[in-house]
């Protein structure tokens, strides 16, 4: 079996690269090592940069994205029980952000690859990567208990930290650099309309809050908690009371509760990677980097390292040009260390952590006020909410 590029991974990373590339005649096969049901059972944020939505229009898969999606024009920090509302679209230009949840990204570009009839190998066993150094890149695999051998031009790895693209590179060509947080976020999925038509940012004395949304009637809610909590630990009721705490009164009384659809904690860390290419073995997502949720960063730097590749890969095949293949890692690491950094900066603004102290409360107490009263401050935090440009 043969192809030009071998996608490992079917996450939204994958499914956008394999789709833009086939839409350019480019032939690429997805291998991955779970079913399509768990893949869209994971539940990820919804915060879309407007380079990610200029992208899925791009690959032809926004139309439910532009009927369904919630267009916000500015996003909340609450701090000492009061709002203070960042208006990014003023601060910007005209610039915003989408609400649409990952899920559902992914839902749309599975649909697409179906329609198209591309090729997808899920609950594919033993994949491993071969010759990604030399000229006969190829990946090999089991499914439905047949060996298979995939010969290709070049490999896509988009198969997240745990996978198995990064794993395959000699530890001596890597360099990485990680944080990891001492706690997590514990999320609630609830069939209930937001409290607010705008996200919330609560910084209090008990810890970090979120107030987010996945629809009009869908709401989805965070409170910082220990990082060996477990999620079980934690009725629907334990979860809504610690949350109200966290916000200001008028938010916490608005508050519409009910059963939880989906409860789990997600560790946080910051992790990059580099180079984020050997050989003919490209990273891309989460297989390269992962950034704190605190600033929705996560799919959309996925995003634009598809951008980056597919535009790549296109130059190659168009022009037999190897320059955008040659930069690749170097345009991505660009971009992937200032949405760290942001993502860094925004997570020690919000969250309490346990070594900071009565100074290091005072501190971010000074940071935020700065931050909602200096027009110079809230234009720096919306234009890296709303999300650098992209190069070229």
């Amino acid at each position: 079996m043969r192809t030009q590029v071998a996608i490992i991974g079917a996450g939204p990373s994958g499914l956008l690269l394999g789709q833009i590339l086939a839409r350019s005649g480019i032939d690429n096969v997805i291998v991955e090592r779970q079913s399509g049901d768990y893949v869209l059972g994971r539940i990820r944020a919804g915060v879309l940069e407007q380079t990610t939505v200029d992208l899925l229009a791009a690959a032809g898969v926004d139309q439910r994205l532009r009927h369904e999606g919630l267009v916000h024009d500015g996003f909340e920090l609450c701090f000492d029980g009061q709002r203070h509302r960042i208006d990014m679209k003023a601060l910007t230009g005209g610039k915003t952000v989408t609400v649409y949840g990952q899920t559902e990204v992914t839902r749309d570009l599975m649909d697409a690859r179906r329609e198209g009839g591309h090729t997808t190998f899920y609950e594919a066993k033993d994949v491993q990567l071969h010759d990604i150094a030399g000229n006969k890149p190829h990946v090999t695999f089991t499914h439905q208990g047949e060996h298979h051998t995939l010969d290709c031009d070049f490999i896509a790895g988009c198969d997240g930290f745990h996978g198995v693209s990064r794993a395959s590179i000699p530890a001596d060509v890597l360099k990485t650099f990680e944080r990891v947080y001492p706690f997590g976020w514990l999320g609630v999925l609830v069939d209930r309309p937001p409290v607010s038509e705008e996200l919330i940012y609560s910084n209090h004395a008990r810890g970090f809050a979120l107030c987010s949304m996945r629809s009009h009637s869908r709401s989805r809610y965070y409170i910082q908690c220990p990082s060996d909590d477990k999620a079980e630990q934690w009725s629907d009721d334990a979860f809504w009371d610690e949350l109200r705490k966290r916000l200001d009164s008028a938010t916490a009384q608005a508050l519409q509760t009910g059963p939880s659809i989906e409860k789990s904690i997600a560790p946080l860390r910051s992790f990059v990677t580099e180079p984020m290419r050997h050989g003919r073995l490209f990273l891309a997502g989460d297989a390269a980097h992962i950034v704190p949720p605190t600033g929705a960063k996560g799919l959309n730097l996925a995003a634009s390292d598809v951008h980056y590749l597919s535009s790549a890969l296109i130059e190659h095949y168009a022009e037999h040009s190897p320059a955008g293949l040659d930069h690749y890692s170097a345009r991505c690491l660009r971009r992937v260390w200032k949405a760290s950094r942001f993502s860094w900066w925004f997570t020690s603004l919000t969250h309490r952590f346990p070594d900071t102290g009565e100074m290091g409360q005072q501190l971010q107490h000074a940071e935020l006020d700065y931050l909602v009263n200096s027009p110079a401050a809230s234009a720096a935090m919306a234009e890296n909410y709303v999300g650098l440009p992209l190069e070229g």
